[in-house]
């Protein structure tokens, strides 16, 4: 398995210090993030990808997924079809940010019921949600497919498929290799056990975000450090080596420590360390 980190556990710094802090606290590679502008916005082209491949290149560090928060805002089981068309457009160019940049997967929130933590948010009929996710990403197979990118869906706290038993009906229902799932661990804490969903998942997981979950806590605030919260880390590791699962292991930390904030990116990697060795 290989030590991954996603870029937004780095604060606002830019690509080529996180590649560098990445590589000496013990990372692989970095999962970056199409943003709406910046050293990967939706305007970048093969120059700006070259451009992050050759900053990787010189840190070592391997990118491996494209990650992209505008899913919040633009997804594709919204009621505003400008929205829907919005986030269709937004995968579409994370696939080509993701074959720029010789990534094999992205990563993308299939859309929401609700989203608690964001105000005013709107409330989506959930059959209609089911079937607006599943239409918009059997239509992406095609440019997924193109761009020889892998499409992972994320378990998220959308109020949306809410169950492994679940995610794994809706990607069967899709069926193509090239829609699979991106499989939190920490995510499913306040619900459910991520050991029961690797064991359903299997070989549908196609990259792996670790988290920490505190459930006593509740809310955004019972994410903690990984091994401060409930996760059970040594029956989490024996699930996913008994379904074979042997890809990227990737570290989500949010939000970044308030002072010294490099300190998470070194703690996170040794308390990586720890849990994929399990010593």
């Amino acid at each position: 398995m290989k030590k991954g980190i996603s870029i937004w556990s780095f604060g606002d710094i830019s690509l080529k210090n996180a590649f560098t802090l990445a590589k000496k606290a013990g990372f692989d590679g970095v999962e970056v993030s199409l943003d709406m502008d910046g050293e990967i916005g939706l305007s970048a082209d093969s120059s700006q990808y070259n451009k992050v491949k050759e900053l990787a290149k010189n840190s070592e560090i391997e990118l491996y997924s494209v990650a992209s928060g505008l899913y919040w805002d633009f997804n594709y089981t919204s009621n505003d079809r400008q929205k829907r068309e919005k986030a269709l457009d937004i995968t579409r160019k994370q696939l080509e940010a993701a074959a720029g940049l010789g990534c094999e997967t992205i990563l993308v929130v299939p859309g929401a019921v609700s989203v608690d933590f964001l105000p005013n948010n709107e409330v989506v009929d959930y059959r209609t949600a089911y079937q607006r996710a599943g239409e918009a990403l059997s239509i992406l197979t095609v440019d997924a497919q193109r761009e020889g990118v892998c499409i992972g869906v994320e378990n998220v706290w959308n109020k949306f498929l809410l169950s492994p038993l679940e995610m794994e009906r809706f990607l069967d229902e899709i069926g193509s290799p090239y829609v699979q799932a991106y499989f939190d661990v920490g995510n499913v804490l306040y619900s459910g056990y991520p050991e029961q969903w690797i064991r359903i998942l299997k070989d549908k997981i196609k990259k792996v975000h670790f988290k920490d979950y505190r459930r006593v806590a509740g809310g955004l605030h019972g994410f903690v450090d990984l091994l401060a919260g409930d996760v059970d880390w040594p029956i989490v590791m024996d699930a996913f080596r008994e379904v074979g699962y042997d890809g990227w292991m990737t570290a989500e930390m949010l939000p970044p420590y308030t002072h010294y904030s490099d300190q998470i990116i070194y703690s996170t990697g040794m308390a990586m360390e720890r849990i994929l060795s399990g010593k």
